[in-house]
C-alpha cells in the first residue's frame, strides 16, 4: 500500500526537475494548478494533459510508478464521475426509473475525472523530485515575509514537510501491521467488503500508538539538535536560482497565459 502512494516519497533520478531550486518548483506548479481549475474546453486539457505528459518523460521517473499512485484515488475518481453523471440535469440520453444519465452529466464526469488526475500527476512531481528537507527550506524562503507579522514561518514549514513525509512512514506501518496479522491467521484482504471495512477499526488503535512514538521520537530528536523555534537558524546548503530556474519560471508563466488565451478565446 505504501507503495501506491507518491506523496512524500522521493526518487533520484538526476533529472533537470532534481536540479531546480525548491522555490521554483513550488511556484511554478502552484501556478499550473490554478491554471488547471479553468479548464474547460477540449481543447485545453488536451493541451494540458501534453504539458503535464511532457513534465512526466523530463522528470525521468518511471511511469509505472506515477500510474501506481492513481490507485488509492480511484474510489474518489469513480465518485466523483458518478455523482456528476446522475446529478447534472440536462439532455437525457438514458434512463431508468428515477436514474437519468444526461450528456452534460457524462461531459462534467469526464472533465472533473480528468483534472483530478492532472493535478494528482503534477504534485506527485514536487515531492518525488524534491528531498523533504530542501522543500522545507524553499517553503520558509518563500513564506519569509510573512515573519514581520510575527507568523511562526519556520514552524509553519517544517510543520507541513513533516505531515508530508509522514504520509509514506504511516502506510508502511499499516503494510507492516496487516502482516502480521495475516501470519496470525487474519486475512483481511480477502474480506467480504463490508467485513473488511470493520475489520480495519481494530487496527487504528496500534497504528495510533505507533504514530504517537514516532512523533514522540521525532520531537526529541528535533530537541536533540537544539532546533528550537527554528528562528535565525543556518542552513548548509544555500539556496540560490540558476539559469535554468528562470527559463522553467518562464515557461509556466507561458502556458498558463497559453491556458488563459484557450479558455477566453473558447477554443
Amino acid at each position: 500500500m505504501s507503495d501506491t502512494v507518491l506523496i512524500g516519497q522521493y526518487m533520484e533520478t538526476n533529472s533537470v526537475f532534481h536540479r531546480l531550486d525548491p522555490r521554483t518548483k513550488i511556484i511554478s506548479i502552484f501556478l499550473i494548478m490554478l491554471s488547471f481549475l479553468a479548464l474547460e474546453t477540449i481543447t485545453s486539457y488536451t493541451v494540458a494533459t501534453l504539458f503535464v505528459f511532457g513534465i512526466l518523460v523530463l522528470s525521468k521517473i518511471p511511469f509505472p510508478v506515477f500510474m501506481r499512485g492513481l490507485k488509492p484515488i480511484i474510489f474518489i475518481l469513480t465518485f466523483t464521475f458518478v455523482y456528476n453523471v446522475l446529478l447534472t440535469k440536462g439532455n437525457i440520453i438514458w434512463s431508468w426509473s428515477f436514474i437519468e444519465v444526461t450528456t452534460e452529466g457524462l461531459q462534467n464526469g469526464v472533465r472533473f475525472v480528468w483534472r483530478i488526475i492532472l493535478l494528482v500527476l503534477l504534485a506527485s512531481i514536487l515531492t518525488l523530485t524534491t528531498k523533504p528537507l530542501e522543500l522545507a527550506s524553499g517553503l520558509e524562503k518563500l513564506l519569509a515575509p510573512l515573519s514581520k507579522l510575527q507568523v511562526p514561518v519556520e514552524q509553519f514549514s517544517l510543520m507541513i514537510v513533516i505531515a508530508i513525509r509522514f504520509i509514506p512512514t504511516i502506510l508502511q506501518e499499516l503494510d507492516r501491521i496487516i502482516l502480521a496479522q495475516k501470519a496470525r491467521g487474519h486475512d483481511i484482504v480477502h474480506l467480504p467488503l463490508v467485513k473488511r471495512m470493520l475489520a480495519y477499526i481494530p487496527i487504528l488503535v496500534p497504528l495510533l500508538f505507533t504514530t504517537i512514538q514516532r512523533a514522540e521520537q521525532l520531537t526529541y530528536a528535533i530537541d536533540a539538535r537544539a532546533y528550537g523555534k527554528g528562528k535565525g537558524r543556518t542552513t548548509y546548503k544555500l539556496l540560490q536560482y540558476q539559469q535554468i530556474d528562470y527559463l522553467v519560471g518562464m515557461v509556466a508563466v507561458l502556458f498558463v497565459i497559453t491556458v488563459l488565451v484557450i479558455q477566453v478565446g473558447g477554443v
